[in-house]
């Protein structure tokens, strides 16, 4: 009997629950491009923009990729990548963290020569989805103007996905996106001694 009744009970409730999340979904009638931001400490910003690549992929869009400071790393998401053919544009246009190349005129002339790129494939008509990887590191440190960057990506084509990663991310670029996520560290296996894992890190 104790048993029934619980079944009953819980058949009542998720009855219930479903009612009102179908009302909710209902509301919802917006349908446009998204700006996104993954910032925070955490590990996951990257690869939760190129997860979000690979779904756009399945569902056919063409896609971009412009990574910013990052050299020219031979990561799995890239090789994962290239196997779509023309369906992505890949570019990393960085020459390394600033700590590396330790010469800001060379920072700054790789930021623009990478903005310039994005600002190519915002323009494509083609593109539907684009991740900035590593955007929110030119931001920090002036490398681009925040307010020119905040303007072009706010004027991207309604049916234009964004999204926008690293760390610190400026509050007019938070203000503007649509979705923004924080990483939270929490436990990482660096701290342990545990060096990038090929499959993991890159």
């Amino acid at each position: 009997m104790t048993d029934n009744a619980d079944e009953a009970r819980h058949k009542i409730k998720m009855a219930n629950r479903k009612a009102v999340q179908d009302k909710e979904v209902a509301l919802k009638t917006v349908e446009k491009g998204l700006l996104i931001v993954n910032t925070g400490k955490g590990k996951g910003k990257s690869t939760a923009a190129f997860g979000l690549l690979m779904r756009a992929l399945g569902r056919g869009m063409r896609c971009g990729v412009v990574q910013f400071g990052k050299g020219a790393w031979q990561t799995g998401e890239r090789f994962a990548a290239e196997r779509f053919g023309d369906q992505v544009q890949w570019h990393t246009l960085g020459e390394g963290f600033t700590w590396e190349t330790q010469d800001r005129e060379r920072d700054v002339a790789a930021a623009e020569r990478a903005w310039a790129k994005a600002r190519e494939l915002m323009a494509d008509p083609s593109i539907r989805f684009i991740v900035l990887d590593e955007l929110n590191i030119s931001l920090r440190y002036d490398h681009l103007g925040i307010a020119d960057v905040v303007t072009a990506l706010k004027a991207r084509r309604p049916d234009q996905h964004i999204v926008v990663t690293g760390r610190n991310a400026k509050p007019e670029l938070v203000d503007a996106a649509d979705l923004v996520t924080e990483m939270t560290l929490v436990k990482h296996h660096f701290a342990a001694g545990v060096k990038a894992q090929e499959g993991i890190e890159f």
